[in-house]
């Protein structure tokens, strides 16, 4: 049933639950295959090995189980094929497949499984739960979390959940003798199961009538080709073959420039508040600064007697008078100056953010598949 607990019931298991009450023992390594697959932004064998070495054999063994072999096949690439950020350019069944594969891979002693056939068909389903939980892990223990129940008879213990509580546990043959609602439940999904059938054998047949007279068509235009028609193919296939690498990798390396920063990069930011109009101003700021420091140092130097026996040029007074003064005026000229940096630098860092979040709002859906969201984040907040 669904929001009975069960997804529940693996996060407890997994830790990442707080329990109430109890307490849960685990021993041996675990392999975790959550309802939402998980894609690391790199081709198919890197999401399937997930660091681990990587054995040919095992490998081939596994992407045959998991019904991964004439997906391959499709891509230019195969399984070297770049994912996309999150997988964005595979299916989901394409992706929980994959996911599956990699927790096999693990060869882990636990597996916990959290209906991971509900993103495929029920072919593949099959083929899946043949090969891999009847056959690789069928000496490992495997916890399959589900709400279909085609495949509970292979299951050496059920255990039926309702409201976060285990209401029944057995083998499916006990379970439906005990006449306590398990059977329901099975009837009710094996009539789902059966109108879903007909209707898509009823469509497959209104497809394969439709296939038959678009193939006649088809070699009706075939007889009409010109050699140039066949010429243009086999160059065409060509350049498909020798573009492959491009196209199997969907997300490019970053741009980088190494080397000195130009000049252009500095005037850029030196204009990008108000042309630049600030920045003689924080200059003539510095300046004037400088300049007061001197003469404050300079009217001391001049009015001060040289000796406590000379006559003082100046009274004591006008000699505290001006010296203040010109204090005053250098920070005033340093105060100036900070708060115009401060001002420059706050105005620029904020039109560099607007203009880059525009361009970022206003990209195309390709930018997204191509980019790594890593790299965005890292544009808009370290860097």
């Amino acid at each position: 049933m669904v929001g009975s607990g069960k997804s529940s019931l693996l996060s407890c298991i997994l830790g990442e639950m707080p329990k109430l009450e109890g307490n849960v023992r685990v021993s041996g390594s675990k392999a975790y295959v959550p309802q939402t697959a998980w894609i690391l932004s790199g081709n198919i064998r890197d999401n399937i090995l997930f660091g681990n070495p990587y054995d040919k054999e095992k490998y081939e063994r596994i992407i045959q189980a998991c019904a991964l072999s004439e997906d391959l096949d499709l891509f230019p690439n195969g399984d070297l094929t770049e994912m996309g950020e999150r997988g964005i350019n595979m299916s989901g069944g394409q992706k929980q497949r994959i996911q599956i594969a990699g927790s096999m891979y693990e060869d882990a002693d636990i597996y916990l499984f959290d209906d991971p056939f509900s993103a495929v068909d029920a072919q593949t389903g099959s083929h899946i739960f043949k090969n891999c939980v009847m056959g690789i892990l069928k000496d490992k223990t495997l916890l399959y979390v589900t709400h279909q129940v085609e495949f509970l008879p292979a299951a050496d213990l059920i255990l039926v959940m309702q409201d976060g509580k285990i209401v029944q546990k057995g083998k499916f043959d006990d379970l439906l003798h005990q006449k306590i609602g398990f059977e329901v439940i099975v009837g009710a999904h094996s009539q789902a199961l059966e109108s879903v059938t007909n209707a898509e054998s009823n469509s497959r047949i209104l497809s394969d009538n439709q296939k038959s007279t678009d193939s006649d068509k088809f070699e009706t235009e075939n007889t009409m080709d010109d050699p140039l028609q066949k010429t243009t193919k086999q160059e065409s296939a060509q350049d498909v073959s020798q573009d492959s690498n491009e196209k199997g990798r969907l997300t490019q390396d970053e741009e980088r420039e190494k080397g000195v920063i130009g000049k252009k990069v500095y005037c850029t930011y030196l204009r990008a508040v108000y042309g630049g109009a600030l920045i003689p101003v924080m200059i003539a700021a510095q300046l004037f600064f400088q300049i007061l420091q001197v003469a404050s140092n300079y009217w001391m130097a001049l009015a001060s007697p040289p000796s406590s026996a000379s006559t003082p040029t100046v009274g004591v007074g006008l000699l505290f008078s001006v010296y203040i003064a010109l204090c005053m005026g250098s920070a005033l000229c340093i105060f100036a100056r900070s708060m115009l940096t401060s001002l420059t630098g706050l105005l620029t860092s904020e039109k560099f953010f607007k203009n880059m979040m525009h361009c970022i709002l206003c990209a195309p859906m390709s930018f997204f598949d191509s980019t790594p969201t890593g790299r965005i984040l890292n544009r808009v907040s370290a860097n």
